[in-house]
């Protein structure tokens, strides 16, 4: 079996060196281990998105400023239709 070696930061050795279950390797502790998944709610992707938009990362220039006049149009105009409704106290 093919192996390879890696580096790690004291504190993430020893967490995994307390992690042993008797003489077990460390192989079977990282299979073990379970990691959590990212979030993929929409949520929490348009989060991401939005941070990368205004980190500007991760989209074109092109895509970039028509998301800026995207979102200038919406400050002017709403997308919100008028109702009926507002009028009525």
């Amino acid at each position: 079996m093919a192996t390879k070696t890696i580096s790690l930061e004291l504190d993430a050795y020893e967490r995994l060196k307390r992690a042993k279950r008797g003489k077990e390797s460390f192989s079977a502790v990282v299979r073990r281990a379970r990691f959590d998944a990212p979030k993929s709610s929409g949520s929490a992707i348009l989060a991401e998105t939005a941070a990368l938009y205004h980190a500007k990362k991760g989209a074109s220039a092109k895509t970039l400023d028509y998301w800026d006049k995207a979102e200038a149009t919406d400050r002017e105009v709403p997308r919100v239709s008028p109702s009926k409704w507002d009028d009525e106290a």
